[in-house]
C-alpha cells in the first residue's frame, strides 16, 4: 500500500512556524474584530489578507479558525461535553483530519476548539498506509468511549468512497461497536438536521442539533506529537 503524508505541503513549515506566528495572530484579531461587526468571512479575509500579505494557505487557514462570538456561542451551547452512546460521523471529514494527524502535517486549532486541516477533499480520495491505521484508531477511540452504535455518512460522489466503506466495515466487524456506513450524495445537509454529529465542518456545526469533539480527544491519543497551529486567545 502507498505510503503518503497527507495534507504534506513543503512551505508550511514557514508560513506556519514561529516567524510567521506574530503576522497570524494579528490577522486573526483583526478578522475575527470585523466579523463580530457584520463584515462577511470572504470580504474581510481579502482585506486582512492582503494588509499582511498573506498567502492563500494562510488566508484559507485563517477563515477555518476563526468564527464570531455569536457562532462561538452557539456551537458551545451545543456541544456534548461526554460521548453519548450513538453517534453520527461526518466519515471523509474525521478520518481524513487523523490521517493528517498521523502524517505529522499541518493542522489547525479552530477559537470553537475543533481540529482542521488543509488537506482538502475535492472529489478525488486515495485510500492509503495512513486509512488503515486512522481507521483503527477511530474505532478503538470508539470502543474506549463506550460508544455502541456509530453511523458514518461518506460523499457519495468522492472516488474510493466506497472502498472506504468497506475497510470500515471490515474492521467495525472485530470490535464491538455497530458501525454502519451510507454513501450519500448530499453529506453536509444531512448531518445538519441531526443530533450526535462528529465533525469540525463549520456550517454543519452550526446547523446540528448537538456535536461531540471527537477528532480533538482522538487526535490527543492517537498522536500526541501532531503539529497543530493555535492562535492566541483572542482579545476584545
Amino acid at each position: 500500500m502507498e505510503t503518503v503524508k497527507r495534507g504534506y505541503v513543503p512551505k508550511d513549515a514557514a508560513e506556519f512556524g514561529q516567524a510567521a506566528a506574530e503576522k497570524l495572530n494579528a490577522a486573526a484579531q483583526e478578522l475575527v474584530f470585523l466579523m463580530n461587526r457584520g463584515y462577511d468571512v470572504k470580504t474581510v479575509s481579502t482585506f486582512v489578507g492582503n494588509h499582511h500579505l498573506l498567502s492563500e494557505r494562510q488566508r484559507l487557514a485563517l477563515a477555518r479558525m476563526v468564527s464570531t462570538d455569536e457562532a462561538l456561542g452557539r456551537r458551545g451551547e451545543k456541544e456534548l461535553r461526554q460521548a453519548p452512546d450513538s453517534l453520527v460521523l461526518d466519515g471523509f471529514n474525521t478520518i481524513i483530519t487523523l490521517e493528517v494527524a498521523l502524517s505529522g502535517s499541518l493542522l489547525l486549532e479552530g477559537m470553537d476548539g475543533t481540529i482542521r486541516d488543509l488537506a482538502g477533499l475535492r472529489g478525488s480520495y486515495r485510500i492509503v498506509d495512513k486509512t488503515v491505521q486512522a481507521v483503527g484508531c477511530l474505532l478503538n477511540r470508539l470502543e474506549a468511549l463506550g460508544v455502541r452504535r456509530a453511523l458514518f455518512y461518506l460523499d457519495k460522489q468522492v472516488s474510493n468512497s466506497g472502498r472506504l466503506r468497506a475497510l470500515l466495515l471490515e474492521q467495525a466487524a472485530e470490535r464491538s461497536v455497530e458501525v454502519q456506513v451510507e454513501l450519500h450524495p448530499s453529506v453536509d445537509g444531512q448531518l445538519s438536521r441531526m443530533e450526535r454529529v462528529v465533525t469540525s465542518d463549520a456550517i454543519i456545526l452550526d446547523k446540528c442539533g448537538s456535536w461531540y469533539n471527537l477528532n480533538r480527544d482522538l487526535i490527543a491519543r492517537a498522536a500526541p506529537k501532531a503539529w497543530i497551529f493555535r492562535l492566541e486567545p483572542y482579545s476584545r
